[in-house]
């Protein structure tokens, strides 16, 4: 059964994101995604991968699928080819499973659990949604008093934040509120005064709910190994779930270092692409979760590779989830379906946002868990009128056409 056509949606109101549909012979859809670098992926895409995957004269399996995009260069980091390749790989696993005519996770061997636990990435519904750069001229701040507003409210009102999350059954949290000394020093260093005002967020969380929410502090990857060893030394007293890259997920040596002058668990991952990267730092005992995204690392299929890797080094892992809709419900998949995932990041100004402005039949929230449907492939699918929108940039790459 082969391809007839790959269509890519590039919705307005979040330009970071690519979604990929795959049509085969039969009329059957797939759908994956990727996000950041929307151009540049969408071009790869069309000039790169559709060619190959029509010029294949196998089915268009995940298996296959990989085997055909297997890049000859741009494989060692999570660049446009691999985050193309990533987002294929989702609409090859969706098709896979439509055509099987059940839920993508019974593909995975079956589900472990009923659900996921989640936590919530305290973001805002504009969240890098202006350019690719992790900076704080990117995080599209809104009015502190709209309740979607998550990131203006851990930065002014955390407690207040925290409890209305508990109040929704969310028992844990993410915030970066280290993230503008990073900007100043580049990294490099981080006064008292900085690292006292953003552990009084911390203070104000502890103080509100005390221990009924787990906390998550992300660094971003932005700090060098003197300035992370300050930072953790300083949180070791809030008995956090994680935190999370605290130095770029590539210097290995340096988290290595970090690990042993901390006892605060680390977290690390989101950015790298594919076993092979995650391996250096399990070996060294560098961390304490690995943080997987599904459309940066190689798909569905590598992620799988990933979260057993971790498990054999008694290691849990975590599915990111700062992209899209798509990425959301296949990282559910994995959740449900491995056993060493521990939880599932969500942000729920996205999921109560955009997310719906562009997809149906997203996984189900219900306190603080994340449950799938019972329709066949990853069960979330575009609205139907998502390729006549003004607001969306389609483009496709009909077999036909390139023959």
């Amino acid at each position: 059964m082969s391809l007839r056509s790959l269509r890519t949606f590039r919705p307005k109101v979040q330009p970071n994101v690519v979604i990929v549909e795959l049509v085969d012979e039969d009329g059957a859809v797939g759908i994956g995604e990727t996000f950041f670098g929307a151009g540049v992926v969408d071009a790869y895409l069309h000039e790169v991968a559709a060619p190959l995957l029509f010029d294949a004269a196998h089915e268009p399996t995940p298996n296959a699928v990989a085997q055909t995009l297997r890049s000859y260069v741009g494989y060692q980091g999570s660049g446009a080819e691999t985050r193309g390749n990533s987002a294929v790989d989702l609409a090859a696993w969706d098709l896979l499973a439509k055509r099987a005519g059940q839920p993508l996770a019974q593909l995975l061997g079956g589900t472990v659990r009923p659900s996921a636990p989640v936590y919530n990435t305290c973001a805002g519904p504009g969240y890098v949604s202006k350019g690719t750069r992790q900076h704080t001229s990117n995080w599209g701040l809104g009015d502190a008093d709209d309740q979607l507003q998550d990131l203006a409210r851990f930065l002014t009102k955390p407690g207040e934040l925290a409890r209305e999350l508990l109040d929704e059954g969310i028992k844990a949290m993410k915030i970066w509120p280290f993230d503008a000394a990073a900007e100043a020093s580049h990294g490099t260093a981080i006064s008292s005064r900085e690292l006292a005002a953003g552990c009084a967020l911390i203070d104000e969380i502890r103080d509100n709910v005390a221990d009924e929410m787990d906390i998550m502090i992300e660094l971003h990857g932005l700090w060098n190994l003197p300035a992370a060893v300050k930072i953790c030394t300083a949180l070791e007293p809030y008995d956090l779930t994680w935190v999370e890259d605290p130095i770029r997920p590539d210097a290995t040596d340096a988290l290595a270092a970090l690990r042993s002058q901390t006892s605060v668990p680390l977290a690390v991952g989101e950015t790298l692409s594919g076993r092979r990267a995650y391996l250096p730092l399990l070996a060294a005992g560098a961390i304490d979760h690995a943080i997987i995204d599904l459309t940066w690392t190689g798909g569905l299929s590598e992620a799988v590779k990933v979260a057993s890797l971790a498990d054999s080094f008694a290691v849990a892992a975590a599915p990111h989830d700062c992209t899209g809709p798509i990425a959301l419900t296949a990282g559910v998949h994995l959740s449900v379906s491995q056993p060493n995932i521990a939880i599932q990041e969500t942000v729920r100004a996205f999921y109560r946002g955009w997310y719906t402005a562009v997809a149906t039949g997203l996984p189900e929230i219900s306190d603080g868990h994340i449950y799938l449907s019972e329709r066949p492939g990853l069960g979330v699918e575009l609205h139907d009128d998502l390729a006549h929108r003004s607001d969306v940039i389609v483009r496709t790459s009909n077999r036909e056409d390139l023959q």
